[in-house]
């Protein structure tokens, strides 16, 4: 795949990332409840990939048969877009503490990590990503299968998942128990960022068209 495309893609993802949404939420409590924050970012990972690895196969086939799809994605991808940034506007996220006094709750690192699974693997955030947005930077007359280029974009997201998430939880101890206005701060700024991707999107799809 061309580089270009990879950071392209990159950039698109690490934004999708930076975005608070369900992931953010369970990460901003796992950070201030647990002792540890490995096995709720584990677990949040692991549905990032699932979701990547059960989409690529179908959308590659259809992408494949109905070309005009792609137009219909790339609307639908840009509508929610749109509806994440302004809901992130209104209703920016928020950590919420487990205990009066702040101070870790114990629990199994492996139920830890299944609510991650779970709520990573069913949030359509991360679904809408893979099935709207990624199939835009593959390149179907390309050497990869369509197949294999939306696999090794996914593992770029994932790759940009785990790195942040860590950050998040971990910064959570430190930061925003403390200061939890700069989770307001964070989420109306990635709000503005992804109303404004949105719109990019379909004005990019209109100027294509013509």
């Amino acid at each position: 795949m061309a580089a270009g495309t990879v950071v392209a893609f990159w950039v698109v993802s690490l934004v999708f990332v930076l975005t608070p949404g369900a992931d953010w939420a369970y990460l901003l409590a796992a950070g201030v409840r647990h002792r540890s924050v490995v096995p709720a970012v584990g677990g949040l990972v692991a549905g990032h990939l699932l979701a990547t690895v059960a989409v690529a196969a179908g959308t590659a086939a259809l992408l494949a048969r109905i070309p005009a799809v792609m137009v219909g994605l790339t609307v639908a991808g840009a509508a929610y877009l749109v509806w994440l940034g302004g809901t992130a506007l209104l209703r920016p996220a928020a950590p919420r503490l487990a205990t009066p006094d702040g101070g870790p709750v114990p629990g199994s690192w492996l139920r830890q990590a299944g609510t991650g699974l779970g709520t990573s693997g069913l949030n359509p955030k991360v679904f809408l990503l893979v099935l709207a947005l990624l199939p835009q930077f593959t390149d179907p007359g390309g050497p990869w299968p369509v197949t294999a280029q939306i696999l090794f974009l996914g593992l770029v997201h994932v790759a940009n998942c785990a790195l942040v998430y860590l950050g998040v939880a971990t910064g959570a101890r430190v930061v925003l128990r403390a200061r939890p206005v700069a989770a307001t701060v964070v989420g109306r700024i990635s709000g503005v960022v992804m109303v404004g991707l949105g719109v990019a999107m379909v004005v990019g799809q209109l100027v294509h068209g013509v």
